[in-house]
């Protein structure tokens, strides 16, 4: 495809052809990027162009996406998700200009839909016949859901512990569940040896470099919803590092075709027992392995598959990395909700519990915008969300119970 230049490695700047290499760097095995040919996108892409497309998903940034046309998309809609001004939340938070993207809104209710979208679109674009993950629930269900009703066979590696809403998504949609008896790091290394020995298209993070292009048009779409303008700050939940790199990149791309004048800073959330990222941005060092220990699954990792990446990211845009404990990430769902009318499943409340922090902290200013991003919706997890809040009232049919109920709880 002439729009792409190059898949150029985040490790070692090795560049390769879009023929001669499936997955990562052939010198050294970093994960790749795809650049495009700008001046030729600017050209055709402008924010002229965009104002007059009614195309409402991803795909009305297909000049920016490394696939040759509509063709092999699936049938749903992914992307356009709703972005919300939070005044009652970011009152509380002390941020008066708090913006929430729900993107538990997509079709799998994940921010994850967005890569999937991309990566199967790409393997039909191949002719794969078999799609492989390995993931803690949200990218295989993701995967499972745009896969339900093309003719792809889907194969999901997940760990032991995944949330049983998340599996049984992907049981719905037909795929092949291989639970394993380990952590996500276990099961991404059995993912990888399985492509490996039966040529399966892997879309794994850290392995497949067109995760980072469907995730990056998140932030097309926040510069889009914000009338042209950019946040200040963009708050992300950070597991494997492929969301807030791939955000990154969209908002530099859109920089370079001249659509937004400045560029935000990338905040990584993670929690305080999987926060690999932010040791490594703070020491200035290599990734080292943690526990990966966390009630917020979807960002539960020991090594983060795209951790350099992600650090370049923070370091390049000028931001920083907030650690919470499960505590803040618990107590943060019932308040998201509460204050925007949005669920949020734990990893996505991250983001918020880290908006937190950094404001008490004094990071934000009162006149800086922020943007938290909800990657998942919080029927993902319901036990996790019922241990954040109380439990119901439970009476008999009986007036004289409820008259009492209402009297000690001061209902009315």
């Amino acid at each position: 495809m002439k729009k792409i230049k190059t898949l150029q490695c985040i490790n070692c700047g090795k560049d390769h052809k879009l023929d001669e290499v499936k997955y990562t760097c052939l010198a050294c095995g970093g994960n790749l990027q795809v650049l495009y040919d700008y001046n030729l996108i600017k050209k055709r892409l402008n924010y002229e162009v965009l104002k007059e497309n009614n195309d409402r998903t991803i795909w009305r940034y297909m000049d920016l996406l490394p696939l040759s046309g509509f063709k092999n998309i699936p049938p749903v809609q992914v992307g356009w998700t709703p972005l919300y001004k939070a005044d009652r939340l970011g009152a509380e938070a002390g941020v008066p200009n708090l913006y929430i993207k729900d993107d538990g809104r997509n079709p799998s209710a994940s921010f994850k839909d967005r890569a999937s979208a991309v990566v199967v679109a790409k393997a039909r674009e191949l002719k794969e016949k078999v799609i492989t993950t390995a993931s803690t629930g949200n990218a295989a269900s993701s995967l499972a859901c745009l896969t339900g009703s093309l003719d792809l066979k889907t194969v999901i590696f997940v760990p032991e512990t995944a949330p049983a809403p998340k599996v049984a998504q992907l049981l719905v949609f037909g795929a092949v569940v291989i639970m394993v008896k380990g952590t996500y790091d276990d099961a991404f290394d059995l993912c990888l040896k399985a492509s490996q020995e039966y040529g399966w298209y892997n879309r794994s993070t850290g392995v497949n470099p067109f995760t980072r292009e469907g995730k990056k048009t998140c932030a097309f779409e926040i510069c889009e919803q914000l009338k042209w303008e950019t946040p200040d700050k963009v708050f992300v939940p950070v597991g494997d590092g492929n969301i807030i790199s791939g955000m990154w990149k969209g908002f530099v791309e859109f920089h370079r075709l001249g659509i937004i004048d400045k560029l935000p800073q990338m905040i990584a959330v993670q929690a305080e027992k999987s926060d690999a990222i932010k040791r490594a941005f703070e020491a200035g060092g290599e990734i080292q392995a943690v526990s990966g220990e966390t009630i917020a699954d979807s960002i539960s990792v020991s090594i983060p598959r795209d951790g350099l990446a992600a650090v370049m990211a923070i370091k390049d845009s000028g931001g920083f990395a907030v650690s919470v404990t499960d505590a803040e990430i618990l107590e943060a769902i019932p308040q998201i909700a509460r204050g925007s009318n949005v669920f949020a499943e734990p990893a996505a409340a991250a983001s918020y519990a880290g908006l937190k922090k950094a404001a008490s902290a004094g990071k934000i200013k009162d006149s800086e915008s922020a943007v938290v991003l909800i990657s998942g919706n919080g029927l993902k997890d319901v036990q996790s969300a019922m241990k954040s809040v109380g439990r119901p009232f439970v009476i008999r049919p009986d007036i004289g119970e409820l008259k009492k109920l209402v009297v000690d709880n001061k209902l009315a």
